[in-house]
């Protein structure tokens, strides 16, 4: 059984101070070993800082080393990997369309300890690495594999049309993503915003419509009263003023709160009720919904807007410091 030696990246804990260490990754049946070239770094990432986990869940690489009974992808293949590391393939969820909930992946959590994206490798679950498109670029599929993937759930599997008018509240690393990809099916993109400083940029993704927002003070002023089928909430979702939010949508409408807090979130129950509003969380993406999603944006020539950072110690804590101050535009890569 061959065996590699692999430096990763980490934080450690409790101080959350970066460092890099030297692990052995044995190689088994059915995995593969992938030589890591790119990793994006999520906000995720940061709360992994304290735990001592391996950073980086959008990892991508070549194929340098397959296991026994491999059959669906070939050393020298071009692959990402990351959030799900191993499937049962036979339990309810797996076979529902929903394997990352997985019921049995009893290595799940003690794999997330000792291997990650940021490294400079990786023995996983072949089963669970996804094909690059040929002349995609590994530096924009890598924030594919989870902030791509966290918008195109819900445009793909919530039946949002091409004819829908979809709200993208907050431009940053989801929400730039999310207005690039709605424009590229052909909805007609509504983006709202804080200030004007982004209008310019926000256009230029694909929006149709831009609006300075903010939920304390009601409806923006000159709001197109259709209202919103779709409503992503990309940034920290509000605490209070969903009434404002729901005041937004159209009849029927549906709103997706993809950033989260722990505070409580009062809701007007009679509001959403007098106009049918939904509001629906997003699950993880599952392999069915990322493998569509590469070939979607690779057809579509859909890139995120990347800054880049060595694949070392000094290059990962630039990139967290740069996400932890909010000057990230907009997702980090790190690259060997």
């Amino acid at each position: 059984m061959a065996s590699f030696d692999l430096q990763v990246i980490h934080g450690t804990a409790p101080s959350g101070t970066i460092t890099e260490s030297t692990i052995s990754a044995a190689l088994g049946p059915g995995q593969v070993y992938i030589e890591t070239t790119h990793s994006g770094l999520c906000g995720t990432d940061l709360g992994k800082l304290t735990s001592g986990y391996v950073l980086g869940h959008e990892g991508i690489g070549i194929i340098r080393a397959v296991g026994e009974g491999v059959s669906n992808v070939a050393v020298g293949d071009r692959v990402g990997f990351g959030y799900t590391y191993n499937i049962c393939g036979a339990c309810e969820p797996c076979l529902g369309g929903y394997d990352q909930y997985c019921v049995n992946r009893s290595d799940y959590s003690m794999n997330r300890v000792n291997m990650g994206s940021i490294g400079t490798g990786a023995v996983w679950n072949a089963n669970t690495v996804f094909k690059i498109p040929e002349g995609y670029a590994s530096e924009n599929a890598a924030p594919m594999l989870c902030a791509g993937a966290t918008i195109f759930t819900i445009l793909d599997g919530c039946g949002v049309k091409p004819t829908d008018r979809v709200g993208i509240m907050g431009i940053g690393g989801l929400g730039h993503l999310a207005i690039k990809l709605a424009a590229g099916m052909g909805c007609d993109v509504v983006v709202l915003s804080r200030s004007e400083d982004k209008r310019a940029e926000a256009m230029s993704y694909g929006a149709n419509e831009f609006y300075v927002f903010d939920p304390a003070k009601g409806v923006p002023e000159g709001w197109d009263q259709r209202g919103l089928k779709h409503l992503l909430l990309t940034g920290s979702a509000p605490s209070k003023d969903f009434l404002t939010l729901i005041q937004l949508m159209a009849v029927n409408g549906t709103i997706y709160p993809l950033g989260v807090s722990r505070e409580h979130t009062p809701i007007m129950l009679t509001a959403m009720i007098t106009k049918g509003i939904r509001i629906q969380a997003s699950l993880t993406a599952s392999r069915q919904t990322i493998n569509k999603l590469l070939d979607f944006v690779a057809r579509h020539n859909i890139t995120p807007t990347v800054q880049a950072f060595p694949m070392t110690v000094a290059g990962a804590e630039q990139a967290i410091e740069a996400l932890k101050s909010g000057k990230m535009r907009y997702r980090g890569v790190l690259v060997r």
